[in-house]
Parts: structure tokens; sequence; C-alpha cells
């Protein structure tokens, strides 16, 4: 039996590579071309009940098969990017409390919303903006 580890890798090479693949001109195409035969054989079959169940029930198993693979690829790709901007802020002079801000409350988000809202409104600059920001994070005498 492979641990959870060895199965969420292969699952997440997995997602990736088909997310890729799906992700494709080609398989936009071949969807296309799915559909197109789709609806030429519909004469053949008369318009019947089964020829459209056929169609209903094979984009409906993909649509909810694609949703959980996207999430997926997502999911890995969004925590990609904030490790990635916390790596940033935390070697800058950004304040460290933006580090892991995906984690923080409504309420701490709209206070930074907030003040970057007044920010704004004084017309400081972005340099000046992160230069007031490390003054007031880092006043003397406040170690």
């Amino acid at each position: 039996m492979s641990s959870p580890q060895a199965t969420g890798d292969r699952f997440r090479t997995f997602a990736a590579r088909t997310a890729d693949r799906l992700g494709s001109p080609w398989a936009f195409f071949a969807a296309v071309l799915a559909v197109a035969v789709w609806l030429f054989t519909g004469p053949l079959f008369r318009f019947s009940n089964a020829w459209q169940l056929v169609i209903n029930t094979a984009t409906t198993i993909v649509t909810f098969l694609m949703v959980f693979l996207i999430q997926t690829t997502q999911n890995r790709d969004a925590r990609a990017i904030h490790l990635k901007l916390d790596e940033l802020i935390r070697s800058s002079k950004a304040r460290n409390v933006f580090a892991d801000l995906e984690n923080a409350t409504e309420a701490e988000l709209e206070a930074f919303a907030e003040e970057f809202r007044k920010l704004r409104e004084d017309r400081l600059a972005p340099g000046e903006a992160a230069e007031l920001a490390h003054r007031r994070v880092h006043k003397p005498g406040s170690h």
C-alpha cells in the first residue's frame, strides 16, 4: 500500500499534466469536433431522447471531473504564489504583517484596505507609502 503523500504526489502530477493537456487548443478543437459529430448524427438518430442523453451525460461527467482537476491545480498555484509573495515580503522593506495575509480575518483585511484607501487619498507615491509604512513599524526606541 502506498503512503498518502505518495498518492497525493501522483495525483498532483496527474492533475497538472491533465490540466496542461486539456487546457490546450488541441483539446478545445477535439471537443468542438465531438460536438460537431454529435450534431451531424442527430438526423441519423432522429434527434431522439437517447441521442440527446449521450451529449448531456458526457458533458456532465466531463464537467464534474474537470471541476476537481481545475480546483486541485488552482489550489497548488495559489499556495505557491502565496509562498513566493511571503518570501518577497520578508526580504524587503514591506511590513512582515503582510506575509500569510491569506489567513487574516475579514476585519484585518478591511483594516488594511482602509489604510491603503487613505494612502491613495493622500496621493502618496508607491515608494513613499512603503517608506511611511516602514517608518511606522520601525519607530525609534520601539525595539
